[in-house]
């Protein structure tokens, strides 16, 4: 069941330009939310910008009732969001989605993400990090835009920093150091991934030639968050030309079993 709050704005942190971490306190998300759930943000009292922004959920400290959630400034709303000020009132719904990350019977996992895609999985990992042994692949495009690495380290057994250009860490993608990692060591109970859709899509296929358990954390334009708008509809597998077939992202996921979206 999600929660309207007017959440108190008690940090902020600027990762680097254009990028913050923001925490707030509000005590029903805190203890309610699920890693791979998020929340719907009103930016503004003003009429316009009219929508809410659809944040994923970066952090729970369920003992302090805060959730923490990482955004970067790419348009009006997310710009007049970034210029709130410690102890100012946030607007926010949450937590929502219906489709939240597996963790039961869980000893041996994967996360691989792609660039702002990690933001979603850092709370699943820090879950992981008393259960199971879980090796963290994060892609980026360059060095400049890397993030989060101490944060990772510190929730994991093994990370590795993939960069397009090997301005820092190994040069290449992320999925190709899994793919080639996989080859070399006992298959994981599962993977976990977001980010790009062609990197979902490569690591889709690659969880069902292995045939290990997947599941992808979606990013669509979620208006509502609640199924209402029927914006963020994705095709399932069961889908075809004749009958096509959708969910919607913010309802049935934002993660979903690899099996169950076409990407």
């Amino acid at each position: 069941m999600p929660f309207h709050l007017n959440a108190k704005l008690i940090n902020i942190d600027k990762i680097r330009e254009n990028l913050f971490k923001f925490s707030i306190e509000a005590k029903e998300i805190a203890e309610t939310a699920k890693s791979g759930q998020f929340i719907e943000i009103r930016v503004s009292d003003e009429i316009e910008p009219l929508l809410r922004r659809p944040i994923s959920i970066f952090n729970i400290r369920k003992d302090e009732n805060i959730v923490e959630f990482i955004f970067e400034v790419r348009g009006k709303g997310t710009k007049i969001l970034s210029q709130k000020q410690i102890g100012d009132k946030i607007d926010v719904i949450g937590p929502l989605g219906y489709g939240t990350f597996n963790t039961e019977n869980i000893k041996n996992a994967v996360i691989i993400a792609g660039g702002i895609g990690s933001f979603p999985l850092y709370n699943l990992a820090k879950e992981l990090k008393n259960i199971a042994n879980t090796n963290i692949y994060l892609g980026f495009k360059n060095k400049d835009v890397v993030v989060l690495e101490k944060e990772f380290e510190e929730v994991c057994n093994k990370l590795k920093i993939t960069t397009d250009d090997g301005s820092y860490g190994i040069k290449g993608f992320a999925i190709n150091v899994l793919e080639e990692d996989l080859k070399k060591q006992e298959k994981p109970d599962i993977i976990y991934a977001c980010g790009p859709l062609p990197m979902l899509k490569r690591v889709q296929e690659l969880a069902k030639s292995l045939n290990i358990p997947c599941q992808i954390s979606l990013e669509e334009k979620m208006a509502c968050g609640m199924g209402v708008c029927l914006g963020c509809a994705v095709k399932t597998s069961n889908s075809s030309k004749e009958n096509p077939e959708y969910m919607h992202v913010c309802k049935a996921g934002p993660v979903f079993w690899s099996e169950d979206v076409e990407i």
